[in-house]
């Protein structure tokens, strides 16, 4: 008996450890090793949400039950949705990926799913987004993340009764998370079966089980079975990476780190407490308003100087940028998003190189801007007119070249006893100027 009871210790300990520890696969580490270079992203959040227009935590915050909530599935009828369009204007703007909600918290799904009656091919509409979406993506050469809700206000499964939103919707049932995670298995199957390559799975809501962010304990309060989970997405393809929004540092199994509404250090939205991993990617997801979903209301839009300057910076700090756009419900996009996504792609086709492939500089972003890095070259980003930067404990030697990126024009930088001073003449781009240096020890 005590050499049955001994085995039995061992296999679990062995499990424990396995759950534990996870290696990923060479083409895993080369997508890894793509998204940082990448640096810029679309998120878009659209849905059955975006008809109230009033973002996409309506049904929460204006506790609508689970029954009224379906309604609008009656009348999700996207007619202008264009995926070519979309995808088009992502690649304009010089993004390199999208990450597109497939299911968000209220449980609508944005495919042909088996295994939920509340999705697309039940509404007016009747044709499979994500499908449209993936297949575009791929015919553009843009990779597809696709982002998938753990938390769900909707299903009776869901273990609601210890969750912090969704307490309003009417369900009456008791959580069985066992029947929740695999619902949750056989929808991520599809995802990653029927749509190609995916990028990596953007997850959202484990927040909805623990104390609020900056909470001493932030234990879950519910076992999510990562392993499972990130064990089911790693087999069936694994150059996949994962994401987890839990605002924790990386969990084993997960491929990048992200940071909502925030560049990574900076919790300026009170969500990010963690500390930057120096282990995966990073990512800073943004919206161009203060709204996800499509809101009525928000004018609060971002300028294009203030929407480069957070890409600029995002890089400066080894990160990418993942900016929003919430359409609205017909399938068109706001002529604010897209002016300003042009915008962006402009000065992007001149200064990308200051971007793409880039490190994060020797020093934080700056009142006056931030540094790149890629190889030898220092990129210097300039956010303001100022007669001169100067850079103290200047971490090279020597200045072998500096100049405009834009026209290659000669900048008279001069390094002295570790302090480097660079003169700034003439009119600079009012988004953002970029100085190359190229350094030498």
């Amino acid at each position: 008996m005590k050499k049955i009871l001994l085995f039995c210790f061992l296999g679990f300990l062995t499990f424990s450890v396995e759950a534990q520890t996870y290696t990923p696969s060479q083409s895993n580490l080369e997508n890894r090793k793509w998204f940082a270079d990448s640096r810029f992203g679309m998120f878009i959040h659209w849905g059955p949400f975006s008809i109230p227009g009033s973002g996409e935590w309506v049904m929460n915050e204006r506790k609508v039950t689970v029954e009224n909530y379906s309604r609008l599935e009656k009348f999700f009828n996207p007619i202008d949705f264009d995926a070519a369009k979309w995808v088009s204007m992502a690649k304009g703007a010089g993004m390199k990926y999208i990450t597109l909600i497939t299911r968000h918290h209220d449980g609508f799904s944005m495919w042909d799913t088996k295994y939920s009656d509340f999705n697309i091919m039940n509404s007016p509409y009747k044709k499979d987004i994500v499908k449209m979406m993936a297949d575009e993506c791929h015919k553009q050469g843009i990779k597809l993340y696709l982002y998938y809700s753990l938390l769900d206000w909707r299903r009776e499964d869901y273990p609601h009764e210890t969750g912090k939103t969704g307490q309003n919707t009417g369900r009456k049932g008791h959580g069985d998370y066992a029947s929740y995670l695999q619902f949750m298995k056989n929808q991520l199957t599809e995802l990653l079966t029927n749509y190609g390559e995916i990028g990596g799975i953007w997850f959202d809501g484990h927040w909805d089980q623990t104390a609020p962010e900056g909470s001493a304990d932030r234990t879950s309060r519910i076992d999510w079975k990562y392993d499972e989970i990130y064990g089911l997405i790693h087999k069936l393809q694994p150059q996949c990476m994962i994401g987890n929004n839990h605002h924790h540092s990386p969990l084993p199994g997960e491929d990048f780190q992200m940071f909502e509404q925030d560049l990574p250090g900076e919790n300026k939205s009170g969500l990010s407490f963690q500390e930057a991993s120096a282990q995966v990617p990073l990512e800073a997801c943004v919206t161009m308003n203060g709204s996800w979903g499509f809101n009525l209301t928000d004018n609060s839009y971002k300028s294009t100087p203030e929407l480069v300057h957070i890409l600029a910076k995002a890089a400066g700090l080894g990160a990418n940028l993942l900016l929003n756009i919430g359409p609205m419900p017909n399938g068109e996009v706001q002529p604010e998003f897209i002016s300003r996504l042009g915008q962006m792609g402009e000065w992007m086709k001149v200064y990308g190189e200051s971007i793409y492939g880039t490190e994060a500089g020797y020093v934080k972003p700056q009142d006056w801007g931030c540094i790149t890095k890629k190889g030898n070259k220092l990129f210097i980003h300039v956010f303001k007119a100022q007669p001169q930067i100067v850079l103290n404990n200047f971490p090279f030697k020597k200045i072998k070249k500096a100049y405009y990126l834009k026209d290659n024009s000669v900048v008279k930088a001069t390094l002295k006893n570790g302090v480097l001073n660079i003169p700034i003449i003439g009119d600079i781009n009012p988004n953002d100027e970029v100085i190359v240096l190229e350094t030498g020890n």
